[in-house]
């Protein structure tokens, strides 16, 4: 039985990785005492007794924590931004490739995506990979998202029975184009450039959906709704927590892609919609799953050698 330790498990992330531990009888978690939490030598000596620690902590708080294992063989899996385009750390999302796969597998560092990464880079990934995207191309990336995925302040002031009117409303940010998560979105897709990224947070608790407008006319080859929607599917074959929707499933949907339609899954879909002089690529996922508790937990079930979707919901 494997022994697994949640550093900052009073956050969002760290709750929902604790409650899905609550019905799997193959570890052990090793719980911190809440007065001793933010004490080094105490989380220093929990880390070193377990097999596998989450960081699910502030980038700072994960940084401190990193370094307090550094001589640790424990696996640190951290779901912080600190890590993931660091040297030594393994980019968690294994459907990329079987070398990323292969690669957590036997990583003793992974760092979990962002969460409007992982729609961003699901959609650009096989297209650069398969040569159907120029690395140069201009990249646009427009995201809608539940209020969960800012943490516990956000939550709460949506959650606020005296709350501001303009928390009603979706609500642009990240206007400054210095977003946090965009240097994974560049460093892991190959582009030569950050993309134009918005992030819009609406009145819902979880849930999310990413979009990239593509012209078919600026991609390598001939390509149409179809070309792109085959490459997709040949790219993610086999895969059991991506979906590439079939072409027209929004018609299904009376012609809309709700945000927060994933919200409580673990599994991401891949819309691909337009025409063909105009792409759209969309994905649709909870942000608290495969973007976030979700896809740290088929790191470790990777990580263990496990079934990958163990302890993960896969109904919807």
């Amino acid at each position: 039985m494997k022994k697994i330790f949640i550093n900052g498990s009073e956050g969002t992330t760290g709750l929902r990785i604790f409650e899905r531990f609550e019905k799997r009888d193959d570890v052990e978690l090793l719980k911190i005492p809440s007065e001793l939490r933010k004490d080094p030598h105490t989380v220093k000596q929990f880390m070193h007794d377990s097999d596998v620690t989450f960081l699910c902590l502030p980038d700072s708080a994960a940084k401190e924590a990193a370094a307090l294992a550094a001589d640790e063989e424990v696996i640190l899996i951290d779901a912080s931004t600190a890590h993931r385009t660091e040297p030594g750390w393994v980019y968690g999302f294994p459907e990329l490739s079987a070398d990323h796969r292969e690669a957590i597998r036997s990583a003793q560092r992974i760092a979990v995506p962002g969460c409007h990464a992982t729609g961003m880079i699901s959609l650009v990934y096989p297209l650069v990979a398969g040569g159907i995207l120029p690395p140069t191309y201009p990249v646009s990336c427009f995201s809608v998202t539940g209020y969960s995925g800012g943490g516990k302040k956000m939550i709460e002031a949506y959650e606020a029975d005296d709350r501001s009117r303009e928390l009603y409303a979706p609500r642009e940010y990240g206007l400054s184009q210095m977003h946090k998560h965009l240097k994974e979105m560049t460093t892991v897709t190959g582009l030569s450039r950050d993309p134009l990224f918005s992030p819009i947070v609406a009145d819902f608790y979880s849930g999310m959906l990413v979009s990239v407008p593509v012209y078919a006319d600026r991609l390598n080859g001939s390509q149409t709704l179809t070309t792109i929607h085959d490459a997709y599917a040949a790219h993610y074959d086999g895969e059991k927590l991506i979906r590439v929707m079939p072409l027209g499933a929004e018609n299904d949907m009376e012609g809309f892609l709700g945000s927060n339609n994933c919200a409580g899954w673990d599994g991401l879909e891949i819309f691909v919609t337009g025409n063909n002089d105009r792409i759209l690529l969309s994905a649709r996922f909870d942000n608290l799953g495969k973007g976030a508790s979700g896809a740290a937990i088929q790191c470790l079930n990777i990580a263990l050698g496990c079934e990958e979707t163990t302890g993960l919901n896969l109904d919807m």
